[in-house]
Parts: structure tokens; C-alpha cells; sequence
């Protein structure tokens, strides 16, 4: 029984990573686009530790998960990147319309 609920938390964030990038990548703003990459970041994360638990409690073993969870610790790395860049950039400076003088 812990395998079901431990395989079903896995697919739920994992599926999740996919689902919240694709929603970041449409989009409307800078802001929009940094919150959805730290939610994509936070998913990663989770699926790694799931399959941390996974191979931990030995219900598969590591040579079945492990490239599984490199993956998820490579994605994991990516975003915690992406995300770390994204709120020590300066947001993008508008130009300032040339005024008339009358």
C-alpha cells in the first residue's frame, strides 16, 4: 500500500513540473513568468524527494529510479537557476517619452 501512495504523489508532482512550465511559458508578465518558475522549481523538487523515499523505503531499486532522480535533480538545479536569475535581474527599463517643449 505505501508503494500505490508513494507512486501517485510521484505522478502528481512530476506530471505537475510539465504542466506548470508550459503555463510559464505563455506568461503575461515578468512577475507572471518568475512565480510559475518557482512553482515548476518547488514541483521538481517534490519528485525528487519521492523518489528519494522511493528508493529509501526499497520499493524499487536504485538502478531503476536513479536516473530518474538525476533527472530530477538536474531539473531541480535548472530552475533553482532560472529562478535565482530571474529576481536578481533589474526589471527592464521603459524609455522615457521625449517631452514637447512649447
Amino acid at each position: 500500500m505505501p508503494a500505490v501512495v508513494l507512486g501517485k504523489q510521484l505522478i502528481r508532482s512530476a506530471t505537475s513540473v510539465g504542466a506548470n512550465y508550459r503555463s510559464a511559458c505563455r506568461s503575461r508578465s515578468r512577475a507572471e513568468f518568475a512565480s510559475k518558475i518557482g512553482i515548476v522549481l518547488e514541483e521538481a523538487d517534490e519528485a525528487a524527494y519521492w523518489l528519494e523515499l522511493i528508493i529509501e523505503s526499497k520499493i524499487m531499486s536504485e538502478s531503476k529510479c536513479g536516473p530518474l532522480l538525476a533527472e530530477a535533480k538536474e531539473l531541480t538545479a535548472i530552475f533553482t537557476s532560472a529562478v535565482t536569475k530571474l529576481r536578481s535581474a533589474s526589471p527592464p527599463q521603459i524609455p522615457k517619452r521625449q517631452l514637447r517643449q512649447s
